[in-house]
């Protein structure tokens, strides 16, 4: 009788994850092995979709230039969090205050925050351009220069996203113990080796929680191509989240779309098993 009524609870969820996720997952993964452009009935061919895309040049650039985001903007947004919450873990007055001016762009939508960064990025009228140019430096068109486009959407990723992972750094740092590091004050250790040899080891299994959802969160980026660059100039900042939806919604090709999502759905599965074999060499076990 219990476990009848725990079904029964248990019913919408079931119904609800079967219909809009394992649906459109099985749906997607039968459409992936068809030939299929909306107009005309799907028409099965095989593993073709796959391996027309694994001889495709732009594929392999799109693969580079999600790699070359992630690269950029992994390490960096991971850096940036955790210097946030170490200086901000202090209680001082008017913490508070900073934390919430930090965490405010995570609040902001990604579309308002793309368009606002557009203008600042301008190379005309921009106001990173005029900062640069009262030192004397000529800034680039970064948007429209192939060299600085992808760099410049990781940046702005990295101010709209620090504050998250700020948030769970503080967490963790929350949940050291003071008696360690007061320990350590007492036997002359400077600061950077009680966070080395303290906070550093401590935090690490949060650390690796953030690496990971980070890492899979930058091989997932959309929004900020899509308004800031449209995948241009050319195809530099063309990634693959932006690529899948361009050949769904623009080339109306939900065969080679579907194949694209699980070529997908396989890189970052790899690269995720890859984090979780190498935490166990610096992830600290309690």
């Amino acid at each position: 009788m219990k476990s009848r009524s725990a079904y029964l609870y248990l019913l919408p969820v079931l119904i609800g994850f079967t219909v809009f996720t394992l649906g459109p997952v099985m749906a997607s993964l039968y459409l992936s092995l068809t030939h299929y452009e909306i107009a005309a009935a799907p028409v099965f061919v095989g593993l073709l979709n796959y391996k027309q895309l694994l001889n495709e040049q732009l594929f392999w650039q799109v693969v580079g230039n999600t790699f070359y985001y992630a690269f950029l903007y992994v390490p960096l947004s991971v850096g940036v969090s955790l210097a946030l919450a170490l200086l901000l873990e202090k209680k001082i007055r008017g913490i508070t205050f900073f934390r919430t001016v930090y965490f405010l762009p995570v609040v902001t939508s990604m579309v308002a925050a793309a368009i606002i960064w557009t203008w600042i990025y301008n190379g005309d009228i921009g106001l990173l351009n005029y900062l640069l140019s009262l030192f004397g430096i000529n800034g680039p068109k970064w948007l429209q220069n192939p060299h600085w486009a992808l760099p410049a959407i990781a940046l702005m990723s990295v101010w709209k996203n620090a504050g998250y992972n700020m948030m769970i750094f503080l967490a963790g740092l929350a949940n050291i113990p003071t008696d360690y590091h007061e320990a350590a004050r007492l036997d002359g250790a400077s600061s950077f080796a009680r966070f080395r040899e303290i906070t550093l080891p401590l935090i690490s299994p949060v650390l690796f929680f953030v690496l990971v959802v980070t890492t899979i969160g930058a091989f997932q980026v959309f929004e900020q191509t899509y308004v800031m660059t449209n995948g241009g100039p050319g195809t530099s900042t063309l990634t693959l989240s932006y690529y899948i939806w361009q050949t769904a919604f623009s080339f109306f090709n939900l065969g080679s779309a579907s194949a694209l999502g699980y070529l997908f759905f396989i890189i970052v599965l790899v690269m995720t098993a890859i984090q979780f074999q190498v935490r166990k060499r610096w992830v600290y076990q309690s």
